[in-house]
Formats: C-alpha cells, structure tokens, sequence
C-alpha cells in the first residue's frame, strides 16, 4: 500500500538516531559507505547495547547549536515527509554538552530547528541510566526553563539491563512533585520488573514495553492504569528481542486491548520510516487500515499536550484519515 499520506502520530523517535547519514558526511568530510555502516544496524546487530553504539557518530557532530539546529530541521522536515502531523521528539541534552554547550543551550538549538519546519512537533527531554544522579538533575533543572514552550515531558534512555529502572525512584519522585508527565523505557532489553517498576513510579507511558506479555498480572495492571505502549517493532528486531518481525509481540499486545502506540524510534539506526512500519504490520500480521488509525489516536491521547489540544488535534486527525480513505490514494 502507498500509505505515504496516511496521517501519522508518533511519540517515540531519538533525534541522535535520526540523524541525516549525509548530514554526518558533510560536517566531517567523510565517505557515505563508511558513515552508513557506522549508523546503521545490520544482521550482525547482537542486542541493544550493540544498537546503542551506532549512536556515536552521529553524537560526534552534535555538540555545536549550529549543527544541533541543523540536524533538528532536517528530522522535522523527513517527519513531515514520511506523513506525520504530529510528533514528540527525544533527545539526551547532558550527551550534547562535551564541547561546552550547557543543557539550556542545546535545547535551545533543538527549538530553533524544529521551529523553522511547518509541522506539530514537542520534545521529550531524556534522562539517562548511565550518567550521576546529579547530571540527571542538571537537565531537568535546564528543562524547566522551556517547559511548555516546546518541552512537554521527561523520559529515562539507555541500558536499561545494565542500570535497573528501579534505581531512579528518587528522581521520578521530584518530576512527579514537578507535575511533568513521564515516559520510561522498560521492557525492552529488561523483563517484566523493569515494567513494573515504570508503573510504580507514575508513567503513563513506557516506550517499548513488549516484555509485557510474558505476565499476566503486568498486563492486567497496565489495563487497570490505562497505561500506554511506544511499540517500535523494526527497532526491537533490530536489537534481538524477537528474531523475526513475525514473532513480534505487536498483534497480541493489540488483541489484549493494551494501549499501542507505532513507532519507529531511530529512523536512521533502523533504517525505517513509519510508511515502512506501517505496511509491514499490514503484511505480517494483517492490521487494518482503521487498526493503524486506532493506535494513531491511541497516541494522541497519550501525548503530553493538554486535554484541550487533544480534542482539537483528533479532529484534524479524523478529517485527514478519512480525507486518505476516501481518495483511494494508498492503492499503488
């Protein structure tokens, strides 16, 4: 199907992993073969902390306002070219500081880039695993500045294996005194305890999440706290949490009414755009087209705007999807 002009939301995409490969070999003169393998995974991709290490390059040029600027216009400009309406990007600003930029700074650059771009797009602000406790605050204290101007929510990245979920209690427990909405990445390279774990500090949101399914109680409380799933199906192959795309989670998340979300989470670390995610869960496990418009507006519901700009934006979502159908334009 040509579903390039299917309205697309998406709540779960890494600025650093969507990084433009030619942006990276004209910042550092390098050859497109070279940078490519370097930011894209293969087959030979063992499991996430191999994934993650496809984030050093493009972190490489991340650390001047010029090219974090650049490099934001250019994602929104490929989000609005792949469909999308509206989107919530991520990024880590303490990983953008090591040529002096303070956190304010790089989320400054962000803003202005994606400012320049015609296209609905907020900013979830990630804190990382591996990084002091006091690092983690120093960006949310740089946070709060932008908050509500672009800035609508936190999120905690990295190896969530290596640096359990249970261990930043304290940390959730200031944003949540804050009153900043959370997401939380967990169930992904960890099992059901870090899920549990995200649920009991107050996240509305977990990006990933596909663990879930290996317990019953965790889907029955997930059910019971309405709690949303960033599903990234190509990303979680990509890292060995499912050998094929057909072992995938995805249909059985969906068929026990949780709460799914589609995302791609690293367009260029996945090589994918969620044109490509979408006519893959067509294919493989035969969604519908009114399917993937449930988990479109599954995540406007759970984004971080306020209620009002919800119902403002499944309006426009409904009149562009049925707009879509009725055009007949996705038969190729």
């Amino acid at each position: 199907m040509n579903l390039i002009k299917f309205p697309k939301v998406e709540l779960h995409v890494h600025l650093d992993g969507s990084v433009r490969p030619k942006t990276v070999c004209d910042i550092l003169n390098l050859n497109i073969e070279e940078v490519e393998k370097n930011m894209k995974v293969d087959s030979s991709c063992k499991d996430l902390n191999d994934y993650l290490t496809k984030f050093n390059l493009p972190l490489k040029i991340l650390q001047t306002k010029e090219n974090i600027s650049r490099v934001s216009y250019e994602v929104a400009m490929d989000l609005k070219k792949d469909g999308v309406i509206y989107s919530e990007v991520r990024f880590a600003p303490i990983l953008h500081t090591k040529e002096g930029l303070s956190c304010a700074e790089v989320i400054g650059a962000v803003i202005d880039g994606i400012s320049k771009v015609d296209i609905n797009i907020n900013l979830i602000i990630c804190l990382m695993r591996n990084v002091s406790e006091e690092d983690n605050l120093k960006v949310i204290k740089a946070a709060l500045k932008y908050l509500n101007n672009k800035v609508v929510g936190f999120d905690l990245a990295g190896p969530e294996a290596s640096y359990k979920t249970s261990s930043f209690e304290k940390i959730f427990n200031y944003i949540k005194e804050l009153n900043v909405p959370y997401t939380i990445h967990a169930g992904e390279a960890d099992g059901i305890s870090s899920i549990k774990s995200a649920i009991n500090f107050g996240a509305k949101r977990i990006g990933h999440g596909v663990r879930i399914m290996e317990d019953i109680n965790t889907i029955k409380v997930a059910k019971e706290n309405n709690i949303t799933f960033e599903v990234c199906p190509t990303s979680n192959i990509d890292t060995k949490i499912y050998s094929e795309y057909k072992d995938h989670a995805i249909k059985k998340m969906y068929e026990n009414n949780l709460n799914i979300t589609i995302n791609t989470d690293n367009r260029t670390v996945s090589n994918i755009t969620l044109t490509e995610e979408y006519n893959k869960l067509i294919n493989v496990f035969n969604f519908s087209l009114e399917d993937i418009k449930n988990m479109n507006i599954n995540a406007i519901k759970a984004s971080f705007i306020t209620d009002t700009d919800k119902e403002k934006l499944i309006e426009v979502y409904n009149v562009l999807y049925n707009k879509f159908i009725n055009s007949g334009e996705f038969y190729e």
